[in-house]
C-alpha cells in the first residue's frame, strides 16, 4: 500500500528578498502588480500581474481573476484564465476553472481542472 504525500509549496526568496504574502484573512479587490515572487493565501478579485516571479495561490486562496505571471502554482482556488510564460503548476486540492496558457504544465492527481490548455513555447520563437 502506497501512501501519498501533499506537497505545499514553499515561497523561495525573490531576488533581493523574501515572497510577498498576502494572509488569509486579507481580501482583496481591483489590481495587483507584483515586482517579486507573491503568495495570495486570502481573497482577491481582479487582476494579478506579477512578470518575471513566481505566483503562488495558498491552501487557502480564493481568488477570482485574471493571472499573469512567469510560474503559476496553485494549492488552492482559481476562477479565471492563466497566462504563465514558463510553468503552471495545479496542486493536488487545487481547483482551477478557467483557461491556461502556458509552455509547460503539471497537473498533479487530484486537482480539478475545466477549461482549455494552450501549450506555447518559452522564450523567443
Amino acid at each position: 500500500m502506497s501512501t501519498a504525500s501533499v506537497r505545499i509549496p514553499t515561497p523561495q526568496p525573490a531576488v533581493g528578498g523574501a515572497a510577498a504574502t498576502i494572509g488569509s484573512n486579507v481580501r482583496i479587490e481591483g489590481k495587483i502588480i507584483a515586482d517579486q515572487d507573491l503568495v495570495i493565501d486570502g481573497q482577491m478579485a481582479g487582476t494579478i500581474e506579477a512578470p518575471g516571479h513566481k505566483l503562488t495561490i495558498g491552501p487557502n486562496g480564493q481568488v477570482k481573476a485574471a493571472i499573469k505571471a512567469k510560474d503559476v502554482m496553485v494549492v488552492g482556488n482559481v476562477e479565471g484564465n492563466i497566462a504563465a510564460t514558463e510553468r503552471c503548476e495545479l496542486g493536488p486540492q487545487s481547483r482551477v476553472l478557467g483557461d491556461i496558457k502556458t509552455a509547460r504544465i503539471l497537473v498533479q492527481d487530484g486537482a480539478y481542472f475545466k477549461g482549455g490548455i494552450d501549450s506555447v513555447r518559452s522564450g523567443p520563437s
